[in-house]
């Protein structure tokens, strides 16, 4: 029946130059090779977020007044609810971690290397766009915690220099944290986000297998002339190990939602205190602790205004990689641009490991 069906196709969009592509298809093995099934795992995860986000999407209402409650039908009342926005949660925060793991690989693997620029920068605004679905996405709940977060998060977009009063109101609805707010990232984490996002993962995917797995640096300096690495073929080598990669994010998935349920906490309440410990999920902590650490004025300039300078201006800069680093563009070792993915990745980790202890301990 299967075969049938494929045979049907055939006749009627020609499968042949998929086909060919399947069978000649390869991928390099070195000792570097591991980094190869980080993109995919990302997929893998956004997939899944798709498929719980559109469920959950059933039964939940996006106003101030029913957002709430409708999350809490959700994982009391309706079958395997419970379930499905567990893994939701919790895939979104593995997806934004394997997207970081991916983005630090390339990176240091020099995988942006001519003729991978497109590449990169497209992997780059994809990374920026799952932090956009974490900082939109957690708002929904319209939980006290996500609230005042939401607060916190959409003032630091305010003191962006020339346009920051614009874009707060833009993402507020208004002067202040409301229903409009909650509507507006509910339209722009179910429609405005996944359309973008869909353009440019297949854009990825399509120079990703156009210009075929990068080779290390290291491992490229070697070869010597004419020689090539030894090939696995992409179907059904490649393809397995990637399934096994995410049989196990699977059950970690599993065990995650069934042992520790994302928790729901108390309803927002827009005129009660700040409650104490508010912080944004750990993705922008090492964010949001900096600019508390940034002096009320540097300079004659607003600390927090400067410090949001200076984070879009690393941002510019992590787009932009492929075109500043002229050693790697040349087939050679670039210790400074590897020492500066080092100390990213440091800072990231050790800010954000402060910056929960600082907002734990108050």
């Amino acid at each position: 029946m299967l075969q049938r069906t494929i045979d049907w196709i055939d006749e009627r969009v020609d499968l042949s130059g998929l086909r060919h592509f399947v069978a000649e298809k390869g991928v390099p093995i070195h000792t570097q090779e591991v980094w190869y099934y980080l993109g995919g795992l990302t997929l893998f995860l956004f997939a899944v977020q798709v498929a719980t986000g559109i469920l959950l999407l059933l039964y939940y209402r996006p106003s101030a007044s029913e957002a709430y409650e409708s999350v809490q039908f959700i994982v009391t009342k309706v079958q395997f609810g419970w379930l499905i926005r567990n893994i939701h949660s919790w895939s979104a925060n593995l997806l934004i971690a394997a997207a970081f793991a991916h983005f630090f690989s390339v990176f240091l693997l020099k995988s942006y290397r001519k003729p991978r620029e497109l590449t990169w920068v497209s992997g780059a605004l994809l990374l920026f766009l799952m932090l956009a679905f974490g900082f939109s996405g957690y708002l929904l709940p319209w939980n006290e915690l996500s609230f005042f977060a939401t607060k916190v998060g959409t003032g630091i977009a305010g003191a962006v220099p020339l346009v920051g009063g614009f874009l707060m109101r833009l993402l507020r609805g208004g002067d202040d944290v409301t229903g409009a707010t909650l509507s507006r990232f509910y339209g722009l984490h179910v429609a405005i986000l996944p359309a973008v996002t869909t353009v440019l993962v297949v854009l990825h995917l399509l120079l990703v297998q156009r210009q075929g797995m990068s080779v290390p640096i290291r491992i490229e300096q070697r070869l010597k002339p004419g020689e090539k690495l030894r090939q696995m073929p992409f179907f059904p080598n490649y393809i397995l190990r990637d399934v096994l990669f995410w049989y196990v994010a699977l059950a970690v998935l599993a065990a995650l939602a069934a042992f520790f349920p994302w928790e729901l906490g108390r309803k927002a309440d827009p005129f009660a205190a700040v409650p104490a410990g508010i912080r944004p999920e750990w993705y922008f902590l090492a964010m949001f602790h900096t600019l508390k650490l940034v002096p009320s004025h540097v300079l004659g300039i607003e600390g927090e205004r400067l410090g949001v300078l200076a984070f879009g201006l690393a941002a510019a800069f992590v787009v932009l990689v492929p075109f500043l680093d002229r050693r790697a563009a040349k087939g050679k070792a670039s210790p400074l641009f590897t020492a500066l993915a080092v100390a990213g990745l440091l800072y990231l980790v050790v800010f954000t490991i402060v910056g929960y202890y600082a907002s734990v301990n108050g």
